[in-house]
């Protein structure tokens, strides 16, 4: 069970860590595809997410942000250095449309997420920076200059005051909202790119997780810390390499995006609860897409889950 302050991140070495703290896109709605059954989870478990919707931008989507005070919003980060600002309208014939469009890196844009209050978004990007963006304006509050390479995610801490980033540089760190970087994470951290950080939801236990793509390590393993003592607490094996790292806002829940599919942990039994594996209508050579970015509603009942093929897939807790 997570507490208060807590972090995840994640890296090309499949390693999930937990560290401690010192022209418009039009969506495209297609009928749901039916999820091939999970491969792992008691036989008496029902599939818990089942997939209902999807939509449409422009490019890859790198990242999707979701806000619990605006559950109508949501935003996608993308590799045309844009991110989308969309108004969710859950139509049978359209289920959201962009709003706004926010410029300003000059990079891929790797990862967003949004502020607790639902003001702010925070982004990342393969320009080496952070950027603090004010949706109420779609401008740019903030810029955060510090990795000496492309910055590949990035969270805030639950009460916004922190904030956390990984790069391809190989270094975790540690922000407050002014800009200033207050700490580098660095001692048994990750020997490759960091691909993936995060904070968990609960503010009274300090935990990062963290994910990356060591070379060293291929066996998709994510691993989970206990900031107060800095200790590790235990290991989740994926299997593949770990594109995102997401937690339920209402359960024990780690969702991890995989070169395969997208996989539910439990945390209390540490166990597989579910394997999502949408149906693709490729050709025969075709290259599946694969998931690179997870985000919950506020609720938690659904799972947005951006692909490489553009798609962001809709997935219902069933």
């Amino acid at each position: 069970m997570l507490g208060a302050r807590a972090a995840a991140t994640c890296g090309r070495d499949s390693l999930a860590r937990l560290s401690p703290l010192p022209p418009e896109p039009t969506p495209t709605v297609r009928p749901p595809a039916r999820p091939k059954p999970a491969a792992h989870g008691p036989d008496n478990l029902p599939h818990t997410v089942s997939e209902s919707l999807i939509f449409k931008g422009r490019g890859d989507v790198t990242a999707i942000a979701t806000s619990s005070e605006n559950p109508d919003m949501i935003l996608t980060a993308s590799r045309d250095k844009t991110i989308i600002m969309w108004s969710l309208t859950r139509d049978d014939a359209s289920f959201g449309y962009p709003k706004r469009i926010l410029h300003g890196h000059n990079g891929f844009v790797s990862d967003v997420v949004v502020s607790s209050d639902g003001q702010f978004a925070l982004s990342a990007s393969w320009d080496k920076t952070l950027r603090l963006w004010d949706l109420n304006t779609g401008l740019t509050t903030r810029r955060f200059v510090g990795h000496t390479s492309d910055v590949l995610s990035v969270s805030f801490s639950a009460d916004n005051r922190q904030i956390v980033s990984g790069s391809r540089d190989r270094t975790i760190k540690l922000w407050n909202t002014l800009g200033e970087c207050k700490f580098n994470i660095t001692e048994d951290g990750h020997s490759e790119w960091v691909s993936c950080v995060r904070f968990s939801p609960n503010p009274m236990n300090p935990v990062i997780v963290s994910a990356g793509w060591d070379k060293v390590v291929k066996d998709g393993i994510t691993m989970l810390w206990d900031l107060n003592e800095g200790k590790h607490l235990y290991s989740l094996e994926a299997g593949d390499n770990i594109n995102a790292l997401v937690f339920s806002p209402n359960r024990y829940w780690l969702c991890a995006a995989t070169a395969s599919c997208i996989k539910i942990f439990d945390l209390e039994s540490k166990s597989i609860v579910d394997e999502l594996r949408p149906e693709f209508d490729l050709g025969a050579k075709a290259r599946e897409p694969e998931c690179t970015s997870l985000a919950w509603s506020a609720s938690g009942e659904t799972l947005f889950a951006g692909y490489t093929d553009s798609v962001v897939r809709v997935f219902s807790v069933v």
